[in-house]
């Protein structure tokens, strides 16, 4: 498949010359991500047809200036025709050669360091600008556009076939699965008592008895950017402390890293886009867990707990009190645990699903590209998910 890569891309540039420049007039030539107006993407993250917290300015902007890996990141923009200071769409995207080392003349989302990356469209006019981005791609170049962790039941993506139909065109399912989501419009302990049942609550409480033995356990929101600033400490600390530690992911164990998210929870508090939430025992953190809001949805980021704890089930204590939370709020209508599918702790408790999957998009008929794209993503896929079940063979001998 390599060779059939290079191969491809060099045909391509012999039948339609190098990679062709954006027209060069207006809003419309912004390539970089750091050169979309922030003001502008602020204004499309309100109008958006469906939430995408890792896509919001304050989120994005963060992770291409610092995390490892994810920086110098492209966009695809599209702006009003009646209205050119209006954005109307926006998706991070980065080439397939940066991501595989392959030489193929297509785009895929950029890594956003989040489990979704559904592209920002207005709700007003979102056929529009899927239609601008699709022209901006094939002008830079690109046979196909790559989506990774994209809602594939929300309007953005319903609205993506129907322009892609329109010209015979239809996205391609590399993967698809479903994980944990909340429906924060009903009770809350209606959905707990649905999903645990009294006996499995009950547990619940007698082990936050027993935590209670170490202090008073109390429950903490900070929204402020001196208070997230302050929880954040304290989550760092905590996620280091377990199992992301010992493995070396934990956000503070990489500089840039730990900057992106220092830069990100900071911007994002002061537009009222990100919560720490933290379970103390008197006064010592047991769990902590960062949030992002966007629109009516919430996003469960990352939890971190003090192992020390592991027996009373702080990690469960503390979506219990989250849940309690989303659910009184509002502004919230549903919570999207960014969770891998069949995740032990959040599918238990969190019973509603969201469909997300990996999708390519053909940008014309018939188009050996796509489909070679396709078929390298789709033998990936199947080869990650087979290294994953003997890792968890093993693990258990």
């Amino acid at each position: 498949m390599v060779e059939i890569a290079h191969s491809m891309a060099k045909r391509d540039v012999a039948e339609h010359g190098a990679q062709r420049p954006a027209r060069a007039a207006g809003l419309e030539t912004v390539r970089d991500l750091i050169d979309v107006p922030l003001d502008a993407w602020h204004a499309l993250e309100a109008r958006a047809i469906e939430p995408s917290g890792y896509v919001l300015a304050n989120w994005a902007l963060a992770v291409n200036a610092f995390a490892h890996q994810r920086t110098d990141v492209s966009v695809l923009t599209a702006w009003a025709a009646k209205a050119p200071n209006r954005l109307i769409g926006l998706l991070p995207v980065i080439p397939f050669s940066r991501a595989f080392r392959l030489p193929l003349p297509v785009l895929i989302n950029a890594d956003v360091y989040g489990t979704l990356s559904t592209p920002l469209l207005d709700r007003d006019a979102a056929p529009e600008a899927l239609s601008a981005m699709i022209t901006q791609a094939r002008q830079r170049g690109a046979r196909a556009l790559v989506l990774f962790n994209v809602s594939l039941d929300g309007p953005a993506m319903q609205t993506l076939r129907k322009v892609l139909g329109a010209n015979n065109l239809g996205p391609r399912v590399i993967t698809s699965h479903h994980r944990a989501c909340l429906d924060a419009t009903r009770d809350a302990e209606d959905v707990l008592r649905d999903a645990l049942g009294s006996k499995k609550l009950k547990d619940l409480r007698r082990q936050r008895n027993r935590l209670a033995e170490h202090g008073d356990v109390s429950f903490h929101v900070a929204r402020t950017p001196d208070d997230v600033a302050a929880a954040l400490d304290r989550f760092l600390v905590l996620e280091a402390s377990g199992w992301k530690g010992t493995r070396g992911t934990a956000l503070s164990q990489n500089a840039g890293d730990e900057a992106f998210i220092r830069q990100a929870t900071s911007a994002l508090a002061a537009r009222g886009q990100c919560e720490i939430v933290t379970l103390m025992a008197g006064a010592t953190p047991v769990a902590s867990a960062l949030m992002v809001r966007h629109l009516d949805r919430a996003y469960y980021f990352k939890i971190g707990i003090d192992e020390r704890f592991a027996k009373y089930s702080p990690g469960v204590q503390l979506t219990l009190d989250v849940t309690r939370h989303l659910c009184a709020d509002p502004a919230i209508a549903s919570a999207d645990s960014t969770a891998a599918p069949g995740h032990p702790m959040i599918d238990p408790i969190w019973r509603d699903r969201l469909a997300i999957g990996d999708v390519v998009l053909p940008l014309r008929p018939h188009d050996p590209v796509a489909t070679l794209a396709y078929a390298m993503l789709s033998v990936r896929h199947h080869a990650r998910e087979q290294a994953k079940r003997l890792i968890r063979r093993l693990r258990k001998r």
